[in-house]
């Protein structure tokens, strides 16, 4: 790895999700991947109008900071509201899912070290 970088977000150099994880038009942004760090990961994900993730753990903590519109974050008997500006904590084994409000698009950083996703069978229920 050489020196200190700087990556700009831009919706549109984010990528369409393809991961079965989502549910709904989703773009990711790969903005520190395995190439630039080894021990941390960081995507942006943009979620258009009601588009969320079905519900999953990480076997590492997981952050998020919204970065733009409205979405949540929900676990099975917790549910935030995320703004411009909120971080979130998700602890490692945590059964959660997120997303944008039906109106808003949202977009998060999601920072985690590498680590397994698991996503549970069903659909989220935020």
């Amino acid at each position: 790895m050489t020196g200190i970088r700087r990556v700009r977000l831009d919706r549109t150099r984010g990528a369409p999700a393809t991961d079965p994880i989502f549910v709904g038009t989703v773009s990711t942004q790969e903005v520190v991947n395995e190439s630039l760090a080894v021990l941390l990961r960081v995507t942006a994900v943009t979620f258009e109008e009601g588009a969320v993730n079905r519900p999953h753990r990480h076997s590492t903590d997981q952050v998020l900071i919204a970065t733009l519109g409205s979405g949540f974050l929900a676990a099975d008997d917790e549910h935030l509201g995320l703004e411009l500006g909120d971080v979130a904590f998700i602890p490692a084994g945590t059964r959660h899912w997120h997303g944008a409000n039906p109106n808003s698009t949202f977009t998060h950083l999601a920072i985690l070290t590498p680590g397994h996703t698991e996503i549970d069978d069903g659909d989220p229920t935020a």
